[in-house]
Protein backbone atom coordinates (compact mmCIF):
# COMPACT_ATOMS: atom_id res chain seq x y z
CA UNK A 1 0.00 0.00 0.00
CA UNK A 2 1.61 3.25 -1.08
CA UNK A 3 1.39 6.61 0.65
CA UNK A 4 -1.55 7.86 -1.46
CA UNK A 5 -3.61 4.70 -0.80
CA UNK A 6 -2.92 4.97 2.91
CA UNK A 7 -4.04 8.61 2.90
CA UNK A 8 -7.26 7.72 1.04
CA UNK A 9 -7.96 4.85 3.44
CA UNK A 10 -7.29 7.14 6.40
CA UNK A 11 -9.63 9.82 5.03
CA UNK A 12 -12.40 7.24 4.41
CA UNK A 13 -11.98 5.84 7.93
CA UNK A 14 -12.00 9.35 9.41
CA UNK A 15 -15.20 10.17 7.53
CA UNK A 16 -16.86 6.94 8.77
CA UNK A 17 -15.87 7.72 12.36
CA UNK A 18 -17.33 11.22 12.02
CA UNK A 19 -20.58 9.77 10.61
CA UNK A 20 -20.87 7.27 13.47
CA UNK A 21 -20.06 9.93 16.07
CA UNK A 22 -22.78 12.11 14.56
CA UNK A 23 -25.29 9.28 14.80
CA UNK A 24 -24.41 8.46 18.41
CA UNK A 25 -24.64 12.15 19.30
CA UNK A 26 -28.05 12.31 17.60
CA UNK A 27 -29.23 9.22 19.51
CA UNK A 28 -28.03 10.65 22.84
CA UNK A 29 -29.74 13.98 22.24
CA UNK A 30 -32.90 12.10 21.21
CA UNK A 31 -33.04 10.15 24.47
CA UNK A 32 -32.17 13.08 26.74
CA UNK A 33 -34.49 15.56 25.06
CA UNK A 34 -37.44 13.16 24.97
CA UNK A 35 -37.05 12.47 28.68
CA UNK A 36 -36.95 16.22 29.37
CA UNK A 37 -39.96 16.85 27.11
CA UNK A 38 -41.91 14.02 28.76
CA UNK A 39 -41.18 15.29 32.29
CA UNK A 40 -41.95 18.88 31.30
CA UNK A 41 -45.29 17.96 29.72
CA UNK A 42 -46.31 15.83 32.68
CA UNK A 43 -45.36 18.60 35.12
CA UNK A 44 -47.28 21.21 33.12
CA UNK A 45 -50.26 18.86 33.15
CA UNK A 46 -50.34 19.00 36.95
CA UNK A 47 -50.88 22.77 36.79
CA UNK A 48 -53.37 22.84 33.93
CA UNK A 49 -56.84 21.67 34.85
CA UNK A 50 -58.24 21.70 31.35
CA UNK A 51 -59.97 18.78 29.69
CA UNK A 52 -58.67 19.95 26.30
CA UNK A 53 -55.08 19.75 27.61
CA UNK A 54 -55.68 16.25 28.98
CA UNK A 55 -57.04 15.15 25.59
CA UNK A 56 -54.07 16.76 23.84
CA UNK A 57 -51.39 15.38 26.16
CA UNK A 58 -51.25 11.68 25.12
CA UNK A 59 -50.95 12.48 21.40
CA UNK A 60 -48.38 15.19 22.02
CA UNK A 61 -46.26 13.02 24.33
CA UNK A 62 -46.19 10.22 21.75
CA UNK A 63 -45.81 12.27 18.56
CA UNK A 64 -42.45 13.86 19.35
CA UNK A 65 -40.52 10.61 19.98
CA UNK A 66 -42.24 8.82 17.09
CA UNK A 67 -41.58 11.51 14.47
CA UNK A 68 -38.08 12.24 15.72
CA UNK A 69 -37.48 8.49 15.97
CA UNK A 70 -38.30 8.09 12.27
CA UNK A 71 -35.63 10.68 11.51
CA UNK A 72 -33.19 8.92 13.84
CA UNK A 73 -33.93 5.60 12.13
CA UNK A 74 -33.16 7.14 8.75
CA UNK A 75 -29.94 8.60 10.12
CA UNK A 76 -28.94 5.20 11.52
CA UNK A 77 -29.75 3.38 8.28
CA UNK A 78 -27.64 5.84 6.33
CA UNK A 79 -24.75 5.79 8.83
CA UNK A 80 -24.56 1.98 8.93
CA UNK A 81 -25.48 1.44 5.26
CA UNK A 82 -22.39 -0.72 4.70
CA UNK A 83 -23.44 -3.13 7.44
CA UNK A 84 -27.16 -3.35 6.64
CA UNK A 85 -26.94 -3.81 2.88
CA UNK A 86 -28.05 -0.31 1.88
CA UNK A 87 -24.54 0.41 0.66
CA UNK A 88 -24.93 -2.21 -2.07
CA UNK A 89 -28.29 -0.75 -3.01
CA UNK A 90 -26.86 2.76 -3.30
CA UNK A 91 -23.87 1.49 -5.31
CA UNK A 92 -26.31 0.30 -7.98
CA UNK A 93 -28.49 3.39 -7.88
CA UNK A 94 -28.25 6.88 -9.32
CA UNK A 95 -26.68 8.01 -6.02
CA UNK A 96 -23.44 6.14 -6.63
CA UNK A 97 -20.14 7.44 -7.95
CA UNK A 98 -19.99 4.58 -10.43
CA UNK A 99 -23.28 5.61 -12.01
CA UNK A 100 -22.13 9.23 -12.13
CA UNK A 101 -18.83 8.32 -13.80
CA UNK A 102 -20.61 6.07 -16.29
CA UNK A 103 -23.01 8.87 -17.24
CA UNK A 104 -20.16 11.38 -17.63
CA UNK A 105 -18.35 8.96 -19.92
CA UNK A 106 -21.57 8.36 -21.86
CA UNK A 107 -22.14 12.09 -22.40
CA UNK A 108 -18.50 12.62 -23.35
CA UNK A 109 -18.75 9.87 -25.97
CA UNK A 110 -22.00 11.36 -27.28
CA UNK A 111 -20.36 14.76 -27.70
CA UNK A 112 -17.40 13.20 -29.53
CA UNK A 113 -19.75 11.56 -32.04
CA UNK A 114 -21.41 14.87 -32.97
Amino acid sequence: MNKMDKRKAYNRAKKRVAEERGFYTHATVYVVMNIIIFIFKIQIGDYVNSERYNDFLPWNVVSTPVLWGIGLLGHGLWTFRHRNGLGKLFNRSIFSKEWEEKKIEEFMNKNNEL
